[in-house]
């Protein structure tokens, strides 16, 4: 029954791929957090490019906001 269950899930209820731009977005707005609320991640002007997607997270930066949020680091990569 069981691996019926995932089948369907898998077939009709797809996730969509996000990037860790989207990622950081939407936990951010979940967390009712502005770019300046994560100066231990980066400047706000890096958390700027990054949401636009003019520049990509790093290793470090990646680590910390998974630890920040509770989420696995493959969120942002």
């Amino acid at each position: 029954m069981g691996d019926l269950s995932r089948d369907y899930e898998a077939a009709h209820h797809l996730l969509a791929e996000a990037t860790g731009a989207q990622a950081l977005r939407f936990l951010m707005a979940q967390h009712g957090l502005k770019q300046s609320d994560l100066p231990e991640i980066c400047s706000q002007g890096v958390v700027s490019d990054v949401l636009a997607g003019k520049r990509a997270l790093d290793i470090r930066q990646v680590r910390a906001l998974s630890e920040r949020f509770g989420v696995s680091p493959a969120t942002f990569v």
